[in-house]
């Protein structure tokens, strides 16, 4: 692929492509093959093979004075696609890729002078050239520009499309402009358009991401006193955030009007809620919540009785986790990684060896492979004790050999937190892990020599 700007001419120098007179040497993009061969006066000839942006060229020729004056007939698509013609013989959709083209290199100023060459042409703009105008101008904050051509439009007998007032309410709400997201939804709303649903359904999104629960809240009152059919995806994301910015009771009251809609609470939803309770330490109302969710929930797979395990052994209540982990079985559930490391991470905290073990060979027995958070329950178990020397034995029972990896579900340290092997060796893997090849054993070898250095530190002094 060849770039003008590589083979830089002498000064004073023009460089010329074969007999291609609109050729420049300035950087663009390229669309179409073309063979030539770069001429430098006294200097030496490079065969290329280049490719040519005819629109590029256009939005260049629309920039810069000094190539091709802005008159409203030269430089035109036509001509480029090979044809003569001026403005005239652009269409609706070709004004809007230009239009868009301009946008995405930072040139409004010349999407305007652009449109209203047009518009002096006696042209009249689509609903097309009209919303890749509008979005261009709202994508560079240039909002006053983007209400009035909105206005416009839906003032008009043009029906924009969903994908355009999706990006305007984003970008909306990308400055903040929380007020015009609600009125862009109204105004879809009051027009009956064929996608209310969905404008409804982005402008709750919107809001409720940035934390504005008062505007999500009256935005989706709305949405059901419009008659419009709250689906779904719409009724999940609130109580997610509710969950993420409102109280527990403002979380359970979204959750409360969920059931009432025959909705199913769905899994990013559970895990937003389920880390609110873990947060606030509310373990006894999460398992309230996932007995009311239901344990025997399938399409979730193990989140349910993962987080309800969770909820059991973050207070160290050993029988109820153990009871509830044979109903598990009893269920027909198959245990994964985060069920044995949530039951390994108790163990390890009560210093429960005996479970512990008979946990992994568990683990072994359904072809369950541990990660660095078994390990790590392993080696603060004994090294807490102790014991450190006995940590060979246990290990050369594991494949300490293979690669460290962290596939635990997060949620099982926001109520744990991680051990002090888990941290160290992340740390260390964070730092160097790109310079050196890392094992369990290698890790578990470091940290053993990290803790006897301070061991004798500490007793030096």
């Amino acid at each position: 692929m060849f770039d003008p700007v590589c083979l830089p001419p002498p000064a004073s120098v023009a460089p010329s492509v074969g007999s291609n007179k609109y050729f420049h040497a300035k950087k663009t993009r390229f669309s179409f093959p073309l063979n030539g061969i770069v001429e430098f006066s006294g200097a030496r000839t490079v065969p290329c093979r280049m490719q040519f942006n005819c629109l590029s060229y256009f939005l260049r020729g629309v920039s810069d004075p000094e190539l091709h004056p802005v008159n409203g007939e030269q430089m035109v698509g036509a001509r480029i696609r090979g044809k003569e013609g001026g403005l005239d013989e652009l269409g609706d959709a070709d004004v809007a890729t230009l239009i868009r083209q301009m946008g995405q290199n930072g040139m409004p100023d010349a999407a305007t002078r652009l449109v209203r060459d047009v518009r002096a042409k006696g042209s009249a703009m689509g609903c097309a050239t009209l919303s890749a105008l509008m979005l261009c101008f709202a994508d560079k904050g240039l909002f006053l520009e983007s209400r009035a051509l909105w206005v416009e439009i839906i003032n008009s007998s043009f029906v924009p499309g969903v994908e355009v007032v999706l990006r305007l309410m984003d970008a909306y709400g990308g400055a903040g402009l929380f007020d015009e997201v609600a009125r862009v939804v109204r105004e879809v709303a009051s027009r009956e358009y064929h996608f209310r649903a969905e404008a409804y359904s982005w402008a709750v999104s919107c809001l409720g991401k940035a934390g504005q629960l008062e505007m999500m809240e009256a935005v989706f009152e709305e949405m059901g006193s419009e008659g419009v059919k709250i689906d779904s995806l719409t009724g999940n994301a609130v109580v997610k955030y509710y969950s993420m910015f409102g109280s527990l009771a403002e979380m359970e009251t979204a959750y409360g009007r969920l059931k009432r809609s025959r909705i199913l609470v769905e899994r990013e939803a559970i895990r937003s809620m389920a880390r609110a309770y873990i947060t606030g330490r509310k373990f006894y109302r999460l398992g309230e919540f996932l007995r009311d969710v239901g344990l025997g929930r399938r399409n979730v797979g193990n989140l349910v009785w993962n987080l309800l395990l969770l909820s059991y052994a973050a207070k160290f209540k050993m029988k109820s986790l153990q009871r509830e982990f044979l109903r598990m079985l009893e269920a027909g559930f198959s245990p994964d990684l985060t069920t044995f490391n949530i039951r390994a991470l108790a163990f390890s905290r009560m210093c429960m060896f005996w479970d512990l073990h008979l946990s992994i060979d568990h683990m072994k027995h359904e072809g369950v492979i541990p990660d660095l958070v078994t390990y790590g329950c392993l080696v603060d178990m004994y090294l807490g004790r102790r014991l450190g020397r006995n940590l060979p034995f246990v290990l050369s029972k594991m494949d300490a050999g293979s690669d460290p990896l962290v596939l635990t579900d997060p949620l099982v340290f926001e109520a744990f937190g991680k051990g002090d092997f888990h941290a160290s060796s992340e740390a260390l893997l964070e730092s160097n892990g790109q310079r050196r090849k890392w094992s369990y054993s290698k890790l578990i070898s470091m940290y053993l020599k990290k803790q006897f250095r301070s061991n004798q530190i500490f007793w030096n002094y």
